[in-house]
């Protein structure tokens, strides 16, 4: 019983039925379309077709008999700490390399190498890695490593999940021969609930929708900017970064 009442006494969900309230007393259409938006976006049955669909976009499984290198993009951090993205990314490579125990080329892109090469070194003895700052985004990133990655090489890129398809994308446009592998993120975790997820809305539902709405505004952005712009060029060759 405490598992079916509880979701309806979360803050989210009372609004819910506040605002459901407030459209049959008032009858206002701009009320009911707030209220149909606040519920389609944040229910829990509605969101898992997006991530159904968004998952089977994205790589996320070990391609059979791939023998080529690592490429894991970074994901923030400092000298002394990881974010959980990073740590998320670099635990997906240390058990991708355990599985094939097999030494293998790792290309690490970060400003502060020293905690992931730390953490990767920690968790695998197959990694090669090499680390470098290949700026500050991901479209700087991939520009320096169309410079640094061989053509004719195939490679598996570590993301995170809600970043993956754009990455595919622009390993696509740079002739990387890459595919992108999706380490798991609390934004794609499916949330459990029986029927009361057909009365209620989640939170992290949100956050899926924030995170694939900034992603696809963030690839808009590159397109209608890269042809009189030059912020998405490679970092220098002297670029700071730890072998």
């Amino acid at each position: 019983m405490k598992d079916i009442l509880e979701p309806f006494l979360y803050p989210h969900n009372l609004f819910l039925w506040g605002l459901l309230l407030a459209c049959v007393c008032y009858r206002r259409k701009g009320l009911w379309l707030l209220f149909f938006w606040f519920y389609l976006s944040g229910n829990t049955l509605v969101a898992n077709q997006l991530r159904d669909w968004y998952q089977s976009q994205i790589q996320s499984s070990l391609p059979a008999g791939f023998s080529g290198d690592y490429v894991l993009l970074g994901c923030g951090g400092n000298e002394h700490s990881l974010p959980d993205c990073a740590r998320n990314r670099i635990l997906q490579l240390a058990r991708m390399l355990n599985a094939q125990q097999r030494p293998a080329k790792v290309y690490m892109t970060t400003l502060h190498c020293g905690p992931y090469l730390k953490l990767l070194q920690e968790q695998s003895a197959y990694a090669e890695a090499s680390c470098f700052d290949a700026g500050p985004t991901t479209y700087n990133e991939m520009a320096t490593l169309k410079k640094k990655l061989d053509p004719a090489q195939h490679y598996l890129m570590i993301s995170s999940d809600y970043h993956a398809l754009r990455v595919a994308a622009l390993a696509r446009q740079h002739g990387i021969q890459a595919q992108v592998f999706a380490a798991s993120s609390s934004t794609f975790r499916p949330v459990n609930c029986g029927l009361n997820c057909l009365l209620t809305v989640n939170l992290s539902n949100f956050d899926l929708w924030s995170k694939l709405s900034a992603e696809g505004a963030s690839m808009l952005v590159y397109h209608l900017t890269k042809g009189w712009t030059d912020w998405y060029q490679p970092v220098p060759e002297n670029a700071k970064g730890r072998e």
